[in-house]
């Protein structure tokens, strides 16, 4: 729980200013900090944002590919309706390092490195 609050409040900062989302969690429900991330504005912004950080030696990742998209899905399913917001929101996510011997430094230097490709 510490890294995940960790990474929200050194990232308030880049939310407020509109340039990222971070996870909501109503107050009625509890949460197990098993992953944190990240919304970009769009998936060119998540791409540059993920070539950058891997330049920096810290490996983020997508967070979910929409069941109706990835490949069991197109060969198994299929879908009915409108997509408004599935594609559109899973092209925004984006995982930050979460395991269990991230240490404090490494989520300032992580967290130092997203707010140095928004300062860009």
């Amino acid at each position: 729980m510490d890294r995940w609050n960790q990474y929200k409040e050194l990232l308030s900062p880049l939310a407020e200013e509109g340039k990222i989302e971070l996870p909501f969690i109503p107050e009625y429900c509890n949460h197990n900090a098993h992953m944190f991330y990240i919304k970009t504005k769009n998936i060119e912004e998540r791409s540059r944002l993920i070539d950058f950080m891997k330049s920096k030696d810290i490996w983020p990742v997508f967070h979910y590919v929409p069941l109706h998209s990835a490949p069991a899905g197109v060969k198994f399913g299929s879908f009915h309706g409108e997509d408004k917001y599935t594609t559109k929101e899973s092209d925004r996510l984006l995982r930050l390092p979460m395991f269990y011997k991230l240490t404090s430094d490494e989520v300032e230097y992580i967290t130092e490195q997203i707010k140095l490709f928004y300062a860009g």
